[in-house]
């Protein structure tokens, strides 16, 4: 940011107002049926305002919305990469709390920023953050494969998954988790079904991988 759009942030809180009202706007219509203009006359300011300080309404939608996907894209990257520094035998009997500690710090996160999470999740079509349940599942499948393959250069038997049925189950698991944002669940339901959802999850892939 260089010193003209630091100066248009700073501007009688204007940034600030821009962002409150386009997350109303976004959460309400969705980024396709958004307006700029009801943004920006909710925010008691011009269009002009929204333009020099982010360009466009994509740009508006970047700085309501990339950090928080930044940020849980981040730690879920982080888990999977630790997880697959582990040794074999320690994979195996950390997987289950490896897993279920990195979703439950990124669901403590979520409902950190709900309104912006519900966003990514439900009114981004239209930009790139629409794929983030498709990008986590890809990472998924991605981290079995690893498991597997450590496994076996370990000496352990491992049963290899249809891809298909691979992609389908890792889609279903991160859908299944973002359900518990999307809905009004208080947290500490959430908490509960977050752990019903992992012991369930954890028992089918162990199931078809041969491991129980």
């Amino acid at each position: 940011m260089n010193g003209g759009e630091n100066v248009a942030k700073q501007i009688e809180g204007v940034y600030d107002k821009l962002i409150e009202c386009a997350k109303a706007e976004f959460l309400e219509k969705g980024f396709k049926d958004a307006s700029l203009r009801t943004i920006a006359k909710n925010a008691h300011t011009s269009t002009n305002s929204i333009y020099v300080r982010f360009g466009d309404k994509a740009g508006l939608f970047d700085a309501l919305v990339k950090p928080h996907y930044e940020t849980v894209m981040n730690r879920y990257i982080k888990t999977q990469t630790e997880f697959q520094s582990l040794p074999a035998d320690i994979q195996r009997i950390s997987i289950e709390k490896q897993s279920g500690d990195c979703l439950h710090d990124i669901l403590d996160y979520c409902y950190e920023h709900l309104d912006e999470m519900r966003i990514i999740l439900t009114r981004s079509d239209g930009t790139k953050y629409s794929s983030m349940v498709d990008e986590m599942a890809a990472m998924e499948v991605e981290a079995t494969h690893a498991y597997q393959q450590t496994a076996e250069e370990s000496g352990y038997s491992m049963k290899r998954i249809d891809p298909h049925l691979e992609h389908i189950i890792a889609t279903g698991m991160i859908n299944t988790f973002f359900e518990l944002v999307i809905h009004d669940i208080p947290y500490n339901e959430a908490e509960n079904y977050l752990a019903e959802m992992r012991d369930f999850y954890t028992a089918g892939w162990m199931k078809i991988m041969g491991q129980t």
